[in-house]
């Protein structure tokens, strides 16, 4: 839907191009690198990956132009946050940390500490993209999704004929 979103903003209209949504989005590279499409959308470190195989060339950052979008949410339902107040702190406060070591240290220490969780991706590779992600200001600071923000994605998902209406950010959001 950001894809979209942007294509739309810039002056794409969806519409008037093969704009494929039936792929199943863990299928979408292989589909890709076996000739479907002109154009993917991919995660980061697939995108790099797709680049030094020789696959395709990244041509734009989708997070770049979609604005901010408060894209991963922890969802959880009122009743277990009434009940479970250290639970939600403690999880709030663990998530803002993770936040401030990325904007407290270095491209290459932050890829030190998450090459782990990518195996298959070379440290610098990771780095270069720890650096893009800084660069386009990709992370946020702060655990908090603005009424900006939760307006811009629903607009994004309206864009894409998927919202009836707006919801209300005073009954969704819990700072």
């Amino acid at each position: 839907m950001t894809l979209e979103y942007a294509l739309n903003k810039n002056g794409i209209k969806t519409n008037e191009v093969n704009f494929d949504t039936s792929i199943d989005f863990a299928s979408t590279t292989g589909a890709f690198i076996g000739g479907t499409g002109d154009f993917v959308s991919v995660f980061e470190p697939t995108a790099s990956d797709l680049v030094d195989k020789g696959y395709g060339s990244i041509v734009a950052s989708i997070g770049e132009l979609g604005g901010n979008v408060p894209y991963t949410s922890y969802i959880t339902k009122k009743s277990y946050i009434d009940k479970n107040d250290k639970v939600i702190k403690g999880f709030k406060k663990a998530i803002q940390r993770g936040l401030d070591y990325v904007k407290n240290h270095s491209s290459k220490e932050v890829a030190d500490i998450i090459k782990d969780y990518f195996p298959d991706t070379k440290v610098s590779t990771i780095e270069r993209i720890v650096q893009k992600y800084r660069d386009i200001e990709a992370w946020k600071v702060n655990t908090n999704i603005d009424k900006d923000e939760f307006n811009h994605i629903q607009e994004i998902v309206s864009n894409a004929g998927k919202l009836d209406r707006k919801a209300p950010y005073s009954k969704l959001v819990i700072k």
